[in-house]
């Protein structure tokens, strides 16, 4: 207690010396803003005649702000939000660095966010290692800062202060600098704090950190700050005294935050244990406490190291998510052709349509080991991947296009014979024609085209099992997408366990004409859609040239009924091979997607400005879409554009931001990839109720949606209590 109040009294007269700035030596100017001002100090008048003068020794500097009363500014790692102060010191002469350091600061919460920092007056001491010991320096830096109140004003200036050379002689800043370095944290041994431990252990959705620490002397209000990798954040401690208050243990929930990357466990973490003025600082790993489990805590968090059932328990997500995308809009451009599949087998043999039905089940799972493979490659390749990102690549678009065209012309009737090799069997329809001669490579591609045009969008289950798919190894990549296409492909095989749900339809006649014809525009329509996608894309003109080819082809095969059939198969397939290549051979201007996707009510998706309009008491509603996902589009259509979700967005304290991922963009991709996420439809709700953000099921309710903006409100109501 004695030592204490020493220096207690120490630091007290090394404020009233620092008090009368004017009357210091070794101080520059100051740089006066409206809440708070700033200026250099150093702890000596020169800074020494020569090396040895100064022994070798770095030079004592400080920058002191003196902030007004409620005004604060950050700590080197600011919390839920703000940024601490930045120095530039390139326009110095005979500097050649300068390394700040950084006293215990204190913790602010309000609307719900944890934030550290200083109030009133503090020095940062800085160490300054000059190129020419001994001779004069010129010290300016250019200072970046933010000041915070109830709202926060960002500042920059610069502050200078030069210095002669000569012998080292001390001035009265040196009592000041000498003040906050002495509340640098340490080792902890100086002012008698030790660490006796930290595990990472069970406590729920996400795993707790426990820290426990001693004082030679009984705590008084002892915390925990912690700087993790990025994205990964900690509530504020929950205390526990013990040993007569000489023992602390502090525990601290985390979670996984927008910028978050794998799983906590084996994550190097820094701990500042500060009691008042007293400061521990400590790097260590994250570890489990041994006899807890990392599943019990780690099963929703993709890239775990997963045990074998946290790895079951995904399993039978890809299952049931594969299972749903049946049922989900992205199967809207497909429709005819699953219909086609099975009025085709009507009246057929049971072992036909069993054959015809395991055929597609097997083109679907193919399909998605195919899907794996890009994954892997692209992961490989230090690239990322992503679910339904071939909707962003033109060649893919185009391929898509001509192959929907030449089923929709062979409902139309415009040909009725197997083009060669594989053209042949992907205009097949349904295996309608295969089944005539045997073969059943036209139910196998129709699975396998049926699958990659399903799947531009996610569906509830299936994004949590890409997510951790896609977060983990090979293994884990092909087992889980092969069982999401088995999850896709069980109504085939409920068929092929089961023909007579096919058998009992009526036997092909004359009705399949006119019902061809219906599905042949339905596919028509999926053409034209994926050419308004590949517009967005590419640009308008260009997509009316390929458009225009797709157009020349379907003529060509029409008119081999007029004769000259070699001749026209021949120039229908040139046709084909310039649409689909037309992407490379011809310029393109892609649209501005900056303009063309966002409207005027919603802002760009900005995730550096979410935390600061959280901050400062708003609700961030975030939707990340394309052009090609149609899911995303049902969302808007019948939810987001609708009351009460429209209204709520339009109010003054919703701010509706939209990414568009139409195209590849790498910072959508790492904002997907901090959720675990790596499909689309993709929204979240943000605010002082949720500073870290609720991701959104895929398919929307405006209940769900109204619930989780109240939710985020929820701070605001709380803080105004």
């Amino acid at each position: 207690m004695i030592r204490k109040v020493f220096l207690s009294t120490l630091c007290t007269l090394a404020g009233l010396l620092a008090f009368d700035g004017t009357a210091l030596a070794a101080a520059g100017p100051w740089l006066d803003h409206e809440q708070a001002k700033l200026r250099l100090l150093a702890a000596s008048d020169t800074t020494g005649s020569n090396a040895a003068d100064s022994g070798g020794q770095p030079l004592r500097l400080g920058l002191q702000f003196k902030l007004e009363p409620g005004w604060k500014i950050y700590w080197r790692s600011p919390g839920d939000a703000g940024f601490p102060p930045s120095l530039d010191w390139s326009a110095s002469e005979n500097l050649d660095s300068a390394e700040l350091h950084w006293p215990a600061p204190h913790r602010f919460s309000l609307f719900g966010l944890e934030t550290f920092g200083y109030s009133e007056e503090v020095v940062l001491p800085i160490e300054a290692h000059l190129t020419r010991p001994g001779e004069a320096v010129r010290l300016q830096a250019a200072v970046n800062y933010l000041v915070c109140e109830e709202i926060c004003i960002p500042y920059d200036g610069v502050v200078t202060l030069d210095l002669p050379g000569g012998p080292v002689t001390s001035a009265r800043e040196a009592l000041l600098i000498d003040q906050f370095a002495s509340l640098v944290p340490g080792d902890g041994a100086r002012v008698g704090l030790s660490l006796e431990s930290t595990s990472l252990i069970a406590g729920g959705e996400a795993p707790l950190l426990e820290v426990v620490a001693r004082s030679s002397f009984p705590f008084e209000a002892p915390d925990v700050l912690v700087e993790g990798p990025p994205g990964f954040v900690f509530d504020k401690p929950k205390v526990r005294l013990s040993d007569g208050g000489k023992r602390a243990v502090l525990r601290l929930a985390s979670a996984r935050g927008p910028q978050a990357e794998g799983v906590l466990e084996g994550k190097r973490l820094t701990l500042t244990v500060i009691d008042g003025n007293r400061g521990l600082e400590a790097k260590v790993v994250g570890r489990f406490a041994e006899g807890t489990a990392a599943g019990d805590v780690l099963d929703t968090m993709p890239g775990a190291a997963a045990p074998e059932r946290s790895l079951l328990l995904i399993l039978a997500f890809a299952l049931l998510g594969g299972l749903i995308l049946n049922l989900m809009p992205c199967v809207l451009p497909v429709l005819s052709i699953k219909l086609l599949s099975a009025v085709s087998h009507g009246g057929r043999e049971r072992a036909v349509v069993r054959r015809g039905f395991l055929a597609s089940s097997a083109g679907i799972l193919c399909s998605f080991l195919l899907l794996a493979a890009g994954a892997i490659a692209l992961k490989e390749a230090g690239l990322a991947a992503g679910w339904g990102i071939q909707f962003q690549q033109p060649l893919f678009l185009t391929a898509m296009a001509a192959i929907v065209t030449l089923f929709a012309c062979n409902l139309f009737g415009l040909f009725e014979f197997r083009l060669p090799g594989r053209v042949g069997d992907l205009a097949a329809t349904a295996g309608v024609g295969a089944e005539r001669d045997g073969r059943l490579s036209g139910h196998f591609l129709t699975g396998a085209f049926a699958t990659l045009l399903a799947t531009p969008c996610s569906a509830p289950f299936l994004g949590t099992a890409v997510g951790f798919a896609l977060a983990s190894g090979t293994a884990e990549i092909v087992l889980i997408f092969a069982v999401l296409g088995l999850g896709l492909a069980l109504p085939y095989l409920l068929v092929a366990a089961f023909p007579a749900l096919a058998t009992s339809l009526p036997r092909p006649g004359p009705w399949m004409v006119t019902l061809r014809r219906i599905l042949g525009l339905a596919l028509a329509g999926t053409a034209v859609w994926l050419l308004t996608v590949l517009a967005a894309q590419i640009g308008m003109m260009a997509s009316l040239v390929i458009a225009a080819l797709l157009v020349v082809m379907a003529v060509f095969l029409a008119l081999r009924r007029q004769g000259r059939r070699p001749a026209m198969t021949a120039l229908a397939s040139v046709v084909a091979l310039l649409a689909v290549a037309a992407p490379l051979v011809m310029p393109v201007a892609a649209p501005d997607k900056a303009t063309a996707s966002v409207d005027r009510a919603w802002q760009p998706l900005d995730r550096r400005e979410i935390a600061a309009l959280v901050a400062e008491g708003s609700v961030v509603f975030i939707d990340v879409t394309a052009d090609w996902c149609i899911t995303c589009q049902v969302n808007k259509k019948l939810v987001i554009d609708r009351d009460p979700v429209a209204t709520a967005l339009s109010e003054s304290s919703v701010i509706p931001m939209r990414g568009d991922w139409t195209l590849p963009s790498e910072e959508i991709s790492d904002y997907l990839a901090s959720f675990g996420r790596y499909g689309i439809p993709f929204n979240a709700v943000y605010g002082p109720g949720l500073p870290q953000g609720e991701a959104l099921p895929e398919l929307l309710t405006a209940e769900r949606v109204m619930d989780a903006i109240e939710r985020a409100r929820g701070g605001v109501a709380i803080a105004g209590d």
